[in-house]
């Protein structure tokens, strides 16, 4: 009898035992749902504590270690999960847990091999470890993991005897947004609502959905964002999305959701003295956003927030007090890990730098680093433009020429400005086979435009101030056969250029060749488009005057002349000055 009260006694006991752990494990996993890994991490590491080899705690207490983007601290989690594995070997959810590590490393085979051995060890039949591989390859907002192989796990979970866990479509809704079907995926997360009316997650991503669509789906998602919040308002995600989504277009909307989201969180939310530091900047507040960010780095400890001096370089630079902005930025660019300064970053700082004499060669030494981190074009761009205007601005015009050429080389399609602005810049600061250079660029892209013809000219003549050489003679012959040819259909769009090259043309013939006729000729051509032009008719009545002859003295050569003087010769006619394209 007494064995039987003693083995009864012990079976209770070990029913409450595991009552407590289900309790518990539930605890950790609803503050996940709710995204306070703080807290829920709190739970599994009291777990975890009191029993080592707590598989499904250690599993857990694994999944908040990673944090929301899942991607701090795998190396860790690893070794956690692989320490546990070695007293429990057969446990299929720590050898997914594991597969799930080996996938955030870049193993997808090993990762595989993985999945299927926890499949095989739980028979097919775990709901819990089909989550668990289902949640490593489904997640929508990692590039790892493979979606379809996820939604396969997960609707073999809900054919399961006993199923009813909206978790489980939830995750499946995930996979389908991973993999670009949005229709499925809405019926997923309907799925998790029939299961659990008040599952406001499910809702939530519904409205996920539509918001990747775009503003004019705004009515739809925002009406399944406040049906998430109506079925559970306590539910942060949601507001922690709604403050985002109106931080650029409604910043008084989006502090008052992100103060929401704030006080729902509390302690779970680590960035909460920055999130409130920075949409007082977004409101214009500036000086407040200052006094907070110090609020925040005052209590920060040994370890504050580096964005926080950032923030404060901005906020400083808005007040247009350019030596605190100054000041902020260098403690900011001293802290911050190089991977995590943005390209916007870098573009502030070296304007504030550029705004004290002499620091050009450091602002040029971000602005490189800035262009190694940056990946994408119009970031790198954008920094480059900023040195390019710099130099400009300055009229040290060949260090723009440079970095205005540095924008073409690392533009895929570099536009007609961008060809203009490295050329210009060369032939203003005297490099003018560099200018030409770079009008031959704009030549071979716009061969049937005047232009490139005409400033590849202008760059020529440059060259040859005495038109000795010619060398603007066949660019200037461009000219004029693609502005005659294109003078009915465009005249405005090629009149100047017409005209100037007529003008050169007018004074190298007569000037350099010697051709009174020829500049006679060029001046009938150019009084046929602009016939009211004086000069140019003084020009043409001079070159057609009969020449009178007067006794020969000992000149080595007869030189025309006009009343026994020896006329003077034309007058350089200047080219009008080139538009900017």
């Amino acid at each position: 009898m007494n064995k039987i009260k003693a083995a009864v006694l012990f079976l209770t006991t070990m029913l409450v035992a595991n009552f407590i752990n289900a309790q518990s494990i539930d605890e950790g996993k609803k503050f996940l749902y709710y995204e306070k890994y703080k807290s829920a991490k709190a739970v599994f590491e009291k777990l975890v504590a009191a029993n080592a080899n707590n598989a499904d705690a250690v599993y857990w207490l694994g999944q908040t270690m990673l944090g929301p983007d899942k991607t701090e601290n795998i190396a860790a989690v690893k070794e956690l999960y692989r320490k546990t594995l070695e007293a429990n070997s057969n446990n299929a959810l720590l050898t997914a847990g594991i597969g799930h590590i080996e996938l955030l490393e870049g193993k997808t085979q090993d990762a595989r091999n993985r999945f299927e051995t926890a499949i095989s060890l739980s028979q097919g039949k775990n709901i819990a470890v089909l989550n668990a591989i289902g949640l490593a390859n489904g997640d929508f907002d990692s590039k790892n993991g493979d979606a379809n192989y996820a939604v396969d796990k997960l609707k073999l979970a809900t054919t399961l005897k006993g199923f009813k866990d909206p978790e489980t479509w939830a995750l499946l809704g995930d996979a389908y947004r991973k993999a670009s079907d949005g229709g499925s995926a809405q019926r997923a997360y309907e799925s998790a609502l029939t299961v659990n009316p008040t599952y406001a997650r499910a809702k939530y991503r519904i409205g996920k959905i539509y918001q990747t669509q775009g503003f004019t789906q705004s009515e739809i998602y925002m009406r399944y964002f406040n049906e998430a919040i109506a079925m559970d308002a306590n539910y942060a995600p949601v507001f922690n999305n709604l403050y985002n989504l109106f931080y650029k277009t409604d910043v008084k909307k989006s502090a008052e959701y992100l103060e929401k989201y704030l006080t729902l969180m509390g302690d779970d939310e680590p960035q909460s003295c920055y999130y409130r530091a920075t949409i007082k900047y977004a409101q214009g507040l500036f000086a407040e956003s200052i006094t907070q960010a110090d609020a925040c780095i005052t209590g920060g400890g040994a370890n504050p927030d580096v964005r926080l001096y950032g923030l404060k370089g901005y906020a400083y630079d808005k007040l247009n007090d350019s030596v605190n902005a100054k000041t902020s930025f260098e403690k900011f660019f001293q802290l911050q890990k190089p991977e995590k300064v943005g390209p916007t970053d870098i573009e502030f700082y070296v304007r504030n730098l550029l705004k004290f004499p002499g620091n050009e060669a450091a602002a040029a030494t971000l602005i490189e680093k800035g262009i190694t981190f940056d990946t994408t074009e119009i970031g790198k761009v954008a920094l480059m433009k900023t040195m390019a205007v710099r130099f400009e601005t300055q009229k040290q015009y060949l260090d723009a020429a440079n970095w205005y050429k540095k924008i073409l080389d690392t533009k895929k399609a570099p536009t007609k400005t961008d060809i203009f602005n490295a050329s210009i810049n060369y032939s203003r600061g005297g490099n003018y086979q560099a200018a030409i250079d770079g009008w031959s660029s704009y030549i071979t892209k716009y061969p049937n435009e005047t232009y490139g013809y005409y400033m590849t000219a202008l760059s020529q003549e440059k060259m040859d101030t005495t038109m000795a050489l010619g060398l603007a003679a066949p660019s200037y012959q461009k000219v004029i056969d693609l502005g005659e040819a294109q003078w009915a259909t465009d005249s405005a769009k090629v009149k100047t250029h017409l005209l100037n090259a007529y003008k050169y043309f007018i004074q190298y013939t007569y000037n350099v060749k010697k051709d009174k006729k020829g500049a006679s000729d060029y001046c009938a051509r150019y009084l046929l488009k602009e016939p009211t032009d004086g000069e140019v008719l003084a020009l043409k009545k001079q070159f057609d005057a009969p020449a009178r002859t007067t006794p020969a003295r000992t000149a080595p050569a007869a030189k025309p002349a006009t009343g026994g003087k020896t006329p003077a010769k034309t007058p350089a006619i200047k080219a009008a000055p080139p538009k900017k394209k």
